[in-house]
This record gives C-alpha cells, sequence and structure tokens, in this order.
C-alpha cells in the first residue's frame, strides 16, 4: 500500500466546521479509483488477518463511514448498517447521545440491524475525539452485539480518541 499516495489525497482545511478545527477532507481521494481500491484492500486484509471470528455486521458511521463501510461489508460477506444523525432513518430506531470535537448530538441505528451476538467492525474515516465512535459502541452494546474493532482511516493521536473505546482501534494514517 502506497501511504504517501494516500496521504497527498488528504487535504487539510482550517478552520472548518468553525474556527480551531483542522478538518482532513478525504474526498479528493475519491477522484483516484486506485487510491480507493488500495484503501479498501487494506482495510479487508487487516481485518481478514486479526480476526479469526466471522464479521457479521460492518457499521459505517455517517456519513464518511458510508464511502467504504458498505464495500468492506460487501468484500467480507458481511451486513452493512448505518449509523445516524437523530431523524435520518425510517422505522423503529435506537438512540444515544455523543459527544463530538465541536458539540454533542444524536445517533440512531435502525432496531433490527444488529442481532445479539453478531461480531461486529464499525468503519469511518477519521477519529479525533472519540465520541461519534463511543456513541455508535453503545447503540452496537444496546443490541447486544459484539464489538471487535474500531477502524479508521485516519486518526488524530493527540486528541486521544481511541482511549474512550472498548476494543482496539486500528488506524491506516495517524496524525
Amino acid at each position: 500500500m502506497d501511504l504517501k499516495r494516500i496521504n497527498a489525497l488528504i487535504r487539510d482545511i482550517p478552520d472548518f466546521p468553525k474556527p480551531g478545527i483542522l478538518f482532513k477532507d478525504i474526498f479528493p481521494l475519491f477522484q483516484d479509483p486506485i487510491a480507493v481500491e488500495m484503501v479498501i484492500t487494506h482495510i479487508v486484509n487487516h481485518i481478514n488477518t486479526s480476526f479469526d471470528k466471522k464479521i457479521d455486521v460492518i457499521v459505517g458511521l455517517d456519513a464518511r463511514g458510508f464511502l467504504f463501510g458498505p464495500i468492506i461489508a460487501m468484500r467480507l460477506g458481511a451486513a452493512f448498517a448505518p449509523v445516524r444523525k437523530a431523524g435520518k432513518l425510517p422505522g423503529t430506531t435506537i438512540q444515544v447521545a455523543y459527544e463530538k470535537e465541536y458539540g454533542t448530538d444524536l445517533f440512531e441505528m435502525q432496531c433490527d440491524s444488529i442481532k445479539p451476538g453478531q461480531n461486529v467492525i464499525v468503519i469511518d474515516d477519521l477519529i479525533a475525539t472519540g465520541g461519534s465512535a463511543r456513541g455508535a459502541q453503545e447503540l452496537i452494546e444496546k443490541m447486544r452485539g459484539n464489538v471487535l474493532s474500531f477502524i479508521f482511516l485516519i486518526e488524530l493521536e493527540f486528541l486521544k480518541g481511541k482511549d474512550i473505546l472498548k476494543a482496539p482501534v486500528y488506524s491506516m494514517i495517524k496524525a
């Protein structure tokens, strides 16, 4: 995997979405299909070599976890389940409040998206403070799923977000 190629496609946007935040914009990555394939293949290989349990569900976090999660789920033969901001999912949902780097928000999942005992991996583009990942963890635990790991494209190590999570964290790029 060519991390230099992937890193070169991620751009920093200062003061977004508010002053003092340095936003990591991954959308330029999607202008390079080979780079996207490298990311997907790397994550799938990491999962296949790291877990001896069947992965039942890949959970993607709103919204950039939706870009990688379904493709990874398909490659693993697993289901995909989205975690969305409140009010965006139809049907019966469960909800949890979570803290993010720049405020508080609500996450939801459809009640039937994870069955008790299923093995779950959570995917998102970036971990900062860990609040959104922890919110997803709480939702999965409410449905009695087993969070095996959290996987991120980018980890902002200085914010120590992985320290609040109960499962191992894997990040391709540490910033």
